[in-house]
């Protein structure tokens, strides 16, 4: 494995680093309100199906017992 002395192993990574493309503020805003809107409808999604096993668990459970 070779080695590399700090002042190379800067240099490659400030080199690296210029290579990023970093996401615009419109870019950024606009998957973060992505992100909620997914966020909002995957939990109304898993409240329904909740409230589904719970009604027919419960139906179950009456008509046993």
């Amino acid at each position: 494995m070779a080695t590399t002395n700090p002042a190379q192993f800067i240099q490659q990574v400030r080199s690296e680093v210029s290579k990023v493309v970093w996401p615009t503020r419109r870019e950024v805003v606009l998957t973060t309100v992505m992100v909620f809107i997914m966020s909002a409808l995957a939990a109304v999604f898993f409240a329904l199906i909740d409230l589904g096993i719970r009604s027919g668990l419960q139906g179950i459970i009456g008509a046993v017992g």
